[in-house]
């Protein structure tokens, strides 16, 4: 019998950050535009990304059992879960576990057509092509490249909309400008996660961004993205006086500062800086849509 702390494991509980603050983020843009709040909504929402949660991971390390078994530079936020590698699941298992993650995923979308949100059906559906184009044939864009792009439309693009439109009930008056930075956010994010799993992935062929540019480029990109990603706060909050902006930028920067001193030196092969490159990186863009979303939030309550 599988132990349930296998199953905990694979769920792989710290990668919910990457699926929660997008939903925030989208339910605080609704906020600010329209004035109105449903914490009822706001559960829904966060089970619907929990779900989401493990459909990805569980796909993800079926996809990648063979290249996570050569890995050994690993890291929390890398590598997959490790239950495959580890033999706490089988593969044929946690395939099944995925299958059922995709019809949950599905049942629930249906529900939440009935309870008023139509288009959340098309929604799931698009959450799950981007998961089928990352992992599968015949684009399976993480291992032929650009599997940064997939992520980035994925976190970016795809789960803001949803917070925003199961907590608004419309898509009138989301500020569409804000899916830009966003995007830039995902593909980062999508870099860091890649950066500690460069030998496996080259010697799986897998196409990552580390893979294909260089791990010291690949994290010069992600901190000037990052860059990029904080000097358009004026996209997800329009109208933001310069002052503000720069004011929102100076924390996130501060924390990205810290891992500039690391560009030179933060190989996979040095796992210990590596991980903390990650960290401080991941960190950093974190921090800039909770901000985000602290500011819309005060928006709405002032608007």
């Amino acid at each position: 019998m599988t132990h349930p702390s296998a199953w905990i494991q694979a769920a792989r509980p710290l990668a919910q950050l990457n699926i929660a603050l997008p939903l925030l983020l989208g339910q605080a843009l609704a906020f600010a535009a329209l004035g109105r709040f449903s914490l009822g909504w706001m559960y829904l929402t966060g089970l619907f990304g929990v779900v989401v949660q493990l459909v990805i991971v569980f796909v993800n390390d079926f996809a990648d059992r063979e290249t996570d078994k050569l890995n050994t530079t690993f890291s929390r936020f890398s590598g997959g879960s490790r239950v495959l590698p580890e033999g706490k699941l089988a593969p044929a298992t946690l395939r099944s576990a995925a299958l059922v993650a995709l019809a949950a995923l599905m049942a629930m979308s249906g529900g939440l057509a009935f309870a008023g949100r139509p288009w959340a059906p098309v929604l799931a559906l698009a959450a799950a092509l981007l998961v089928w184009a990352y992992n599968h044939p015949p684009l399976r864009l993480a291992y032929r490249g650009h599997g940064e792009l997939v992520q980035g439309l994925g976190t970016g693009v795809v789960l803001p909309i949803v917070g925003y439109y199961f907590q608004a009930g419309t898509f009138a008056g989301l500020q569409w400008s804000a899916l830009v930075p966003m995007l830039l956010l995902g593909y980062v994010g999508n870099i860091l996660t890649a950066l500690p799993d460069v030998p496996s992935d080259r010697a799986s062929g897998k196409l990552s961004y580390p893979v294909r540019r260089g791990q010291w480029l690949a994290r010069r990109h992600a901190l000037e993205l990052l860059a990029m990603a904080a000097a358009m706060s004026g996209l997800v909050l329009p109208g933001l006086p310069t002052g503000v902006v720069v004011l929102l930028a100076v924390p996130v920067l501060a924390v990205a500062a810290l891992a500039v001193p690391l560009l030179g030196s933060a190989d996979a092969e040095n796992g210990r800086e590596c991980e903390r490159f990650v960290l401080l990186t991941a960190g950093a863009a974190q921090l800039l849509v909770l901000l985000w979303a602290l500011a819309l939030v005060l928006r709405g309550l002032l608007g």
